[in-house]
């Protein structure tokens, strides 16, 4: 058998072989930045009852069987107009009802300018969210060649990603 051993090796063709090797490490922090989200309420105007006859001056002549409203051709900041509606009984000693209401939105605010990292938000009726931001601490991350990364924690809204890729290609 031994004898035949070499042989085995004469007809094995050698085998030739691409190795490639890839190392990828990647670190990132972050620290949030502070924000704020206003939402501006808008205005509305709605009127219904019954014996009720509406009308509308303007100019100095009135138009009976109209309501007013809002005055969209006519903003001051954001905030439309209101006309007037003028109301009166139809059939005087019957009963009659009458609802009305406005809401006033809000006027577009002037432009915010942040100090030190911070934006003073307006007073608005809708609905505001804020977010303080993050503090970076004592934030850091190591990456060493060998793919261990190290985080030290930092304040709130801080976050540390690291990560290490290896990657063996035989062809």
């Amino acid at each position: 058998m031994k004898k035949l051993l070499p042989f085995l090796f004469l007809l094995s063709a050698p085998a030739y072989a691409d190795i490639k090797q890839e190392f990828v490490t990647s670190a990132q922090i972050s620290v949030d930045m502070p924000y704020s989200v206003t939402n501006k309420l808008g205005t509305t105007y709605s009127i219904s009852g019954n014996n009720i006859t509406p009308s509308v001056t303007s100019g100095g002549s009135t138009t009976a069987g109209q309501i007013g409203g809002l005055n969209v051709g006519s903003l001051t900041a954001g905030v439309p107009a209101l006309i007037q509606t003028d109301k009166a009984v139809t059939t005087s000693g019957s009963a009659f009802s009458l609802t009305e209401s406005i809401t006033m939105g809000d006027a577009t605010p002037s432009v915010i300018t942040p100090s030190s990292g911070i934006a003073t938000i307006p007073h608005l009726s809708g609905q505001t969210t804020v977010g303080s931001g993050g503090t970076a601490g004592n934030l850091a991350l190591t990456s060493l060649s060998s793919g261990v990364h190290t985080c030290t924690a930092g304040g709130s809204g801080t976050s540390c990603v690291g990560s290490t890729t290896v990657r063996i290609t035989i062809d």
